[in-house]
């Protein structure tokens, strides 16, 4: 039966993928609202699992006491965080007379240089603004609905997200059976294995994740405070937290960094510092600090990583943008330990340096002989 199996036509095999991934694809995107909170809310009970075995073990308290107090000590620090970046902007917000003042005289700027190079005047272009601003208006209401909809959205998905991780933590046994009574009896210390395995892997890279936004946002800082960069503080927590999204993020943050600044400054040269100095942090951080901090805990190539942000903000939005790596990470461990997925494991890894370290061990062992 294996046989006939194997002996299928490659184009009847193709199909099968391809049917099976767009169902995948669609049961996703239809489940998001579901799923999304459900797989962060994973990654947050797989990081706070040590935490929550000290305080059950160690301080002899129950477990559903454990994984609230474990729960409220994460909450306790993002709430910290987002505290910080509201002072910050609410600073910023003072500035507002003055980004008018910086923006109304760089749209007459903008309006003469059109006029010199492409003989249009000043009327024509107010009355092109004028029309589209009264388009945009037109749709205040829309707009005004939407961002209250989104903003409730997101409360209710921070909302459910920790209850789901307190949840997760106190059910942890009863998921761990119920993933092993699934397969079968010959297959339960593969099924150990691999659980065991993205556990660590995925607490090690979140670690690894939060050491190397920390250290991009004070260097950042520091630089900008160095350079004489107003918001210095505010814009190095918006490049260290934009940085988690690989590759984007930090283009993301630059363009931001570079508006603000230019509206606060109103100088191009502390503009062209601002694009330099985070520039130069993102070579630094994708060429010696990933690959030390979190390039040792996932094995993804380059390529894989840009498809995954951008097919994760296809399907998820901001996100999907995420936990693109840790679901890639997750599907790269299971994938090498079963034998018929292992080719798509080797797709998404990063086989070069495993060749590059190969090569160096084959070149030592060749000089000691």
């Amino acid at each position: 039966m294996d046989l006939k199996i194997s002996q299928r036509p490659f184009y009847l095999k193709l199909m099968c993928v391809l049917v099976s991934l767009i169902a995948l694809g669609y049961l996703v995107i239809q489940a998001k609202e579901v799923l999304s909170p459900l797989i962060f809310s994973c990654l947050f009970s797989i990081l706070l699992l040590p935490l929550a075995s000290f305080i059950e073990h160690r301080l002899k308290l129950p477990r559903s006491a454990a994984s609230m107090i474990s729960v409220i000590l994460m909450l306790s620090a993002v709430g910290l965080l987002l505290y910080i970046i509201g002072s910050q902007l609410s600073n910023l917000a003072n500035d507002w007379p003055q980004f008018k003042i910086q923006l109304a005289e760089t749209v007459s700027n903008l309006q003469q240089w059109i006029e010199v190079k492409f003989n249009i005047d000043a009327a024509k272009q107010l009355n092109y603004v004028h029309s589209a601003t009264t388009k945009v208006m037109a749709s205040g209401t829309t707009v005004v609905s939407a961002t209250v909809l989104s903003l409730s959205s997101i409360l209710l998905f921070l909302v459910f997200t920790f209850i789901y991780t307190f949840f997760f933590l106190l059910y942890r046994r009863l998921i761990m059976k119920f993933l092993v009574s699934v397969f079968l009896e010959e297959n339960k210390v593969l099924v150990h294995e691999i659980i065991e395995q993205v556990q660590f892997i995925i607490r090690k890279y979140i670690i690894g994740l939060l050491i190397e936004m920390a250290i991009v946002a004070a260097v950042v800082a520091l630089a900008f405070w160095a350079l004489g960069i107003k918001y210095a503080f505010l814009l190095g927590l918006i490049t260290g937290i934009l940085n988690i999204i690989p590759y984007i993020g930090i283009f993301s943050a630059l363009i931001l960094s570079s508006l603000i600044t230019f509206a606060t400054a109103a100088v191009v040269s502390k503009v062209i510092l601002v694009i330099v100095t985070l520039v130069v942090v993102h070579l630094i951080d994708s060429n010696i600090l990933l690959p030390i901090v979190v390039g040792s805990k996932v094995r993804i190539n380059a390529l894989i990583t840009v498809l995954g942000v951008i097919i994760g903000e296809m399907i998820w939005g901001i996100s999907g943008m995420f936990l693109s790596i840790p679901v890639i990470a997750v599907l790269k461990i299971i994938f090498d330990r079963v034998e018929s997925l292992q080719s798509w494991g080797i797709i998404l890894g990063d086989e070069e340096v495993k060749q590059n370290k190969l090569a160096k061990r084959f070149t030592k062992k060749e000089a000691v002989k």
